[in-house]
C-alpha cells in the first residue's frame, strides 16, 4: 500500500508493514531524496519515489524519544520534575522480585 503522504521534516512515522519508527530529518526535493533517522540512531536516505511505495503513517513523538539522539542534554529535555526527592537518595535500596533459594532463610537470620 503505498503512501501519499509528502514526507515531513521532524514528523515520526510508522513503517506500517515492519512496525519501525523512524522520523524525517530532511527533504531535498532538488536532489528528489528524504533522510530518516530510525529510532535506533541508523540513518537512511531514500529517493522521494521509495518513499511513495512505502506504507508509512505519521505518528505522534514517542515517550522516550531520545534514541537516535546522540548529543543530547537532559537539561534540553524539557523535564523540570522527577520522582526522586534528596531524602530518596538516602534511603536504603529495597530488594525486588523473588528471593533466591537460601536468601529468605539469610535474612531471617539477620
Amino acid at each position: 500500500m503505498p503512501t501519499i503522504l509528502k514526507p515531513v521534516v521532524s514528523q515520526w512515522y510508522r513503517h506500517l508493514n515492519k512496525g519501525q519508527q523512524f522520523y524525517v530529518t530532511a527533504l531535498d526535493e532538488e536532489e528528489g531524496t528524504v533522510e530518516l533517522q530510525h529510532f535506533d540512531g541508523d540513518l537512511e536516505e531514500m529517493d522521494i519515489d521509495d518513499w511513495h511505495a512505502i506504507a508509512v503513517e505519521p505518528i505522534e513523538q514517542p515517550e522516550d524519544w531520545t534514541g537516535p539522539v546522540d548529543d543530547i542534554e537532559r537539561d534540553d529535555l524539557g523535564y523540570s520534575e522527577t520522582d526522586m526527592t534528596s531524602q530518596d537518595w538516602q534511603e536504603p535500596l529495597e530488594e525486588k522480585g523473588e528471593p533466591v533459594e537460601g536468601e529468605e532463610e539469610e535474612r531471617r537470620e539477620e
